[in-house]
């Protein structure tokens, strides 16, 4: 049976062509009177019709489609930021394409040129590192790319992230508050925008309390893992470094801080208070509930799709960051 064709829509519902093609796209279906749309819709529905988005973004170079490139799908962090970036593009007949790279790479590298030959018309990078090679070659060959959650500190890339040093601070703050004054840092990542913004607001807020910064009691840890976090506090226990009070540069650092606790028998607070980073979804069912600095993932997400729309409809523009609030 022959499949119905664009062309076949048009005739049917007594429109040219590109009319029909225009209704059909919700790029730009706002340029088509609203009724002779909805005619085009009935006639498509009636024929069974349905576009071939390949074979329009090989015609027009334009998929109505982003890359959304995640590091580790299996941390809570990122699912609700894909949700704010869906969500937006939803909104303008726009569609994310995910890939995973477990930190890898060469994976990352992979699924990027793959997506380039799908006409992806641009990128949402959730797995910035400081120093990114392939960043650098994307934004250099004109494709549009927005960071979220990250910083780079080669070219000029639009980002969006939040207010990790008011966080890192108001954490700190808090268990000074609780009595703390020999506290702890478990440290992301140093080749991450994330893990070294929060290790400097960390000895900045000590400095600002008055406190002594022993590095003795600062562990850069290789991963945002929970079993890094784990290795970090069991590093720290055997020592005869002397603390009361552990801030995780992440959940997933401090959830490796539970397990331990929970190993050798000690509570929290009871013999260590514990804060973490992040408020990812779920913490609150842990015993006790994780303390954590809340940061905004959906908007995280939706702000950087719609600085990504920006970038793809206005490709001149100056690139623009945006900066999120942090509430305690």
């Amino acid at each position: 049976m022959r499949q119905p064709t664009l062309q076949d829509v048009a005739d049917t519902a007594g429109v040219h062509r590109g009319t029909a093609s225009r209704a059909l796209n919700p790029a730009t279906r706002h340029l088509v009177n609203a009724d002779t749309a909805d005619r085009v819709d009935r006639a498509a529905r009636s024929l069974g019709y349905r576009p071939n988005p390949i074979a329009r973004s090989l015609k027009t170079s334009r998929s109505a489609s982003i890359g959304l490139v995640i590091p580790d799908l299996t941390n809570p962090l990122f699912p609700p930021i894909a949700r704010g970036v869906e969500d937006v593009l939803g909104e303008v007949g726009y569609n994310a394409w995910i890939v995973n790279t477990d930190n890898d790479p060469a994976r990352e590298a992979a699924a990027v040129e793959s997506m380039r030959v799908r006409n992806v018309e641009g990128f949402v990078f959730a797995t910035a590192r400081l120093e990114h090679p392939l960043l650098a070659e994307l934004v250099a060959a004109g494709n549009p790319v927005v960071l979220v959650n990250r910083r780079v500190t080669g070219p000029e890339i639009p980002s969006v992230t939040s207010d990790d040093a008011t966080g890192v601070g108001l954490a700190v703050r808090h268990l000074v508050e609780l009595g703390h004054e020999k506290i702890a840092h478990l440290a992301g990542p140093q080749d991450l925008s994330t893990g070294r913004g929060r290790l400097r607001a960390f000895r900045q807020a000590l400095e600002d309390h008055g406190l002594p910064d022993e590095p003795a009691r600062r562990i850069i840890c290789p991963s945002w893992t929970e079993a890094a976090g784990a290795a970090a506090l069991t590093q720290l226990l055997d020592s005869d470094v002397d603390f009361t009070a552990v801030l995780a540069g992440n959940d997933m650092l401090a959830l490796g801080c539970y397990d331990v606790l929970a190993e050798r028998g000690l509570s929290c607070p009871g013999d260590l208070s514990i804060v973490g980073f992040n408020d990812m979804p779920f913490i609150d069912k842990l015993s006790p509930p994780l303390t954590s600095v809340r940061i905004p993932h959906y908007e995280l997400g939706a702000e950087a799709a719609r600085l990504l729309l920006t970038e793809i409809q206005e490709p001149g523009r100056h690139p623009r960051s945006v900066l999120l609030p942090s509430p305690w």
